[in-house]
């Protein structure tokens, strides 16, 4: 039963994939520009530039240009970049672990946060301690993501001088630099999913302390601590796992706005430098494997709900 849901799910995601794939394709080749008037420069000789968009296959009509792009890409060939002749998978595998790095550390940092505080907020409900995590939550919420980056880059590296503004140093070289150069990238990318994670934990928990089986859980002697974490927050997690199964997808997109202001190598840099350079191949690539990554993680959403919640059934 389960390989059979999956397997519907997988053929399910075709169409959004294919709908996608076209808008992207059409909407990069309808926006102004040339991108080998760009690479040759505007007084290059007609007869060179005639002679590079066919060796671009960019003389070719749209339809003839998007089939042979779904034919390679359907055998992991997404083309070569124009902007510098590199493939495109391999400008993707070359930036990936700088962006899964940020968005790991993302998603920790928010649910690091966010969790916590939307369980105090519950528990302490209509206090001082619930106020104060509620309204940091919509602050979080609020703001968007590269203006509260630009914040922490005027708060903690040029007035107190803590970490530096900008630039990536690997792990494995330096991770202590490593740390302080990817901890502003991140929380500002994780500061609106942490928001989101403490006010539905907040709220979902508070239903949850409601239910006949926690109070029986009280009555048996338990602390609230004990039966809130034993009992209640198992069941809590539920909207919470859904949100952040949806949010992966945000934040990765969020990533490209972050990885520009604090000058981080990762696909997102690569997808708005891409982007001015009119790099067809290069934009249709980095979306087309953004929208893989959102889909693969609403369906491992889908998946554990059945390890948090044994009454939901794939029949």
């Amino acid at each position: 039963m389960f390989l059979r849901f999956l397997g519907g799910r997988l053929l399910g995601t075709a169409p959004v994939l294919v709908i996608l794939s076209v808008g992207v394709f059409l909407m990069l080749h309808l926006t102004p520009g040339d991108p080998v008037q760009i690479m040759l420069g505007q007084d290059a000789d007609p007869g060179a530039v005639a002679a590079l968009r066919a060796e671009l296959g960019l003389d070719q009509p749209l339809p003839i240009q998007y089939a042979r792009w779904v034919a390679n890409a359907v055998r992991g060939d997404l083309g070569r970049s124009i902007r510098t002749n590199q493939p495109v998978t391999e400008a993707i595998v070359s930036r990936l672990p700088v962006t899964i790095e940020l968005s790991v550390l993302a998603l920790v940092l928010s649910l690091a946060i966010g969790l916590p505080a939307g369980v105090v907020a519950a528990i302490r409900r209509n206090t001082s301690v619930d106020l104060a995590s509620t309204g940091l939550a919509l602050v979080g919420v609020s703001l968007p993501s590269f203006f509260l980056g630009i914040l922490l880059i005027l708060v903690f590296a040029l007035w107190l001088r803590w970490v530096p503004p900008s630039g990536y140093t690997p792990l494995v070289l330096d991770p202590l630099m490593n740390v302080k150069q990817m901890f502003m990238p991140a929380l500002a990318l994780g500061a609106a999913l942490a928001g989101i994670v403490a006010r539905l934990t907040r709220s979902s928990l508070l239903e949850v302390l409601g239910t006949d089986y926690m109070r029986t859980a009280r009555a048996k002697g338990l602390s609230e601590a004990a039966s809130v974490v034993g009992h209640g927050l198992k069941n809590a997690l539920l909207p919470v796992v859904t949100v952040v199964g949806l949010q992966v997808g945000a934040v990765l997109g969020g990533a490209i706005l972050i990885e520009t202001i604090f000058a981080l190598p990762g696909i997102g840099r690569l997808a708005v430098d891409s982007i001015f350079a009119r790099d067809f191949p290069m934009v249709q690539g980095v979306v087309l494997f953004l929208a893989l990554v959102r889909v693969v993680s609403n369906l491992i959403a889908d998946l554990l709900y059945a390890r948090l919640d044994p009454r939901i059934s794939y029949a």
